[in-house]
C-alpha cells in the first residue's frame, strides 16, 4: 500500500521563481516543502539570483535535466541562452509543467532578440493563455468548479467554490481547442479603468485548466497566486493536487482527505 507521505517518492520536482509582484519566492517554497514532507517527493526551489527584480539570472536550472515536473512563477524574465536551454529542453523533452499567474507572461526580450518568440510563445504554447489584462489591483475572484469538470482528479476535496484575492486575469478567448477548463472566477468590485466595465467585456474568465503542451507534456495552469492565496486550504490542496496529475500520481490523491 502507498501512504499518503510516498505519494511522491522518486519524483523530482523543481520549482522555479522569479517575478517582482507577489512574493513567489516566499510562497513557492511553502508547497515545495508540502510535497517533500507530505509526500516524499525530492524538491528543488530555484529563485532569481540578485533578486526577485533582476530578471537576468535564475542560477540552478540544469536541475530540469533530471526534472519529473517543473512548477514555474515567474514573469518577466530575460534569462541568457546558456539559462534559457534548460527549460527549452525540458519542454522538448516532453516533460509536464505547471504554472502559476504571471507565468503567462513569463518572458519579455526585446525586439529581435533570438528568444523574442518565448514572449507570447510560453503563454500560448506551454501554459495555453498569453498575458492580456486584469480587472484591478483592489479587485478580487469568485472561484467556482467548472461545468463538467467536478471529478477530475486535480479538484479532489476542493470546494464548489471560493474567494481568492487574486484579481481576475483576462483569458478568454484562450485557452485553446482542447483544454480542460476546470475552475472559473467571476470578478469582485472590478476597476473602472476604461475596460473593465465595457458591456462587452466578460466578467468570467477560467483560472485554472489542464492541457496538453507543444512538446507534449500534461501543463496545469492558474492564473491565481497572490500571496493571500496560499493562506486557503483549498489553493494549496489545489497546487497539491495539480502536481500529482502533472506527474501521472494522480491515482494517489486521498480525496475529499486533506493532503
Amino acid at each position: 500500500m502507498i501512504l499518503p507521505n510516498e505519494s511522491l517518492k522518486g519524483r523530482h520536482i523543481v520549482f522555479v521563481c522569479g517575478e517582482d509582484e507577489y512574493d513567489s519566492e516566499k510562497t513557492m517554497p511553502l508547497i515545495a516543502e508540502e510535497a517533500a514532507t507530505k509526500h516524499g517527493a525530492k524538491v528543488t526551489v530555484l529563485t532569481a539570483t540578485f533578486g526577485a527584480g533582476d530578471p537576468t539570472d535564475i542560477a540552478g536550472l540544469e536541475a530540469l535535466q533530471d526534472a519529473d515536473l517543473a512548477v514555474f512563477y515567474i514573469r518577466f524574465r530575460q534569462l541568457p541562452e546558456e539559462q534559457f536551454r534548460y527549460i527549452r529542453e525540458y519542454l522538448e523533452a516532453g516533460k509536464p509543467v505547471v504554472g502559476l499567474r504571471t507565468s503567462t507572461h513569463a518572458f519579455q526580450y526585446p525586439v529581435g532578440h533570438p528568444l523574442e518568440k518565448w514572449n507570447d510563445g510560453f503563454g500560448i504554447d506551454v501554459l495555453g493563455a498569453p498575458w492580456i489584462r486584469h480587472f484591478g489591483h483592489s479587485s478580487s475572484t469568485s472561484v467556482s468548479v467548472a461545468w463538467g469538470a467536478a471529478e477530475h482528479p486535480a479538484l479532489k476535496g476542493i470546494p464548489t467554490h471560493f474567494e481568492s484575492r487574486s484579481w481576475l486575469y483576462q483569458v478568454l478567448p484562450n485557452p485553446p481547442e482542447g483544454t480542460v477548463p476546470l475552475l472559473n472566477g467571476a470578478t469582485v468590485n472590478p476597476e473602472d479603468n476604461g475596460w473593465s466595465y465595457t458591456s462587452e467585456t466578460p466578467r468570467v474568465h477560467p483560472v485554472a485548466w489542464t492541457r496538453i503542451h507543444a512538446g507534449g507534456g500534461r501543463v496545469f495552469t492558474t492564473t491565481m497566486g497572490h500571496p493571500e492565496d496560499f493562506e486557503l486550504e483549498a489553493f494549496r490542496r489545489l497546487l497539491l493536487n495539480a502536481v500529482h496529475w502533472a506527474v501521472g500520481a494522480e491515482h494517489l490523491i486521498e480525496g475529499g482527505e486533506e493532503l
